[in-house]
């Protein structure tokens, strides 16, 4: 495989279309950061390990898809989508679906994923999922 950082990221977002917890570890740097729309922080690929298992049993469809690609240096940013349905006792409700425009910020260390920061408004899933307004 590829250490170019936009090849690096493009495995990582076939990984996650995927749903492969086990290559998205892969991916990532013993020291990963992952931020979230919000701005929440995890630290570690074994926090991330149980972070990706815990959202792939909620949203067992998630997608991302990139429009553009840019890169500099070491740093890439992706536009896209982001897509999944929310799953309640194993199904997944057509009404429970959502999909965001998305963005996501990647900085690569050694052809790996060393952050990786999501821009997306996901109150469309919290609201699916009965979750207040942040």
């Amino acid at each position: 495989m590829s250490t170019a950082p936009v090849d690096v990221v493009l495995a990582f977002m076939e990984r996650i279309n995927a749903a492969d917890v086990e290559q998205l570890c892969a991916l990532m740097t013993e020291d990963h950061v992952f931020v979230d729309g919000l701005g929440n922080r995890i630290q570690g690929r074994e926090a991330m390990r149980k972070g990706w298992t815990s959202y792939f049993r909620m949203f067992p469809d998630y997608r991302v898809s990139h429009a553009e690609v840019f890169s500099h240096g070491d740093v890439v940013a992706s536009f896209g989508t982001a897509e999944a349905t929310y799953a309640v006792e194993g199904q997944l409700p057509k009404e429970n679906h959502w999909s965001v425009p998305a963005a996501w910020r990647a900085v690569v260390r050694d052809g790996l994923i060393a952050e990786w920061q999501v821009y997306a408004d996901n109150q469309a899933a919290r609201k699916i999922m009965g979750w207040p307004n942040p």
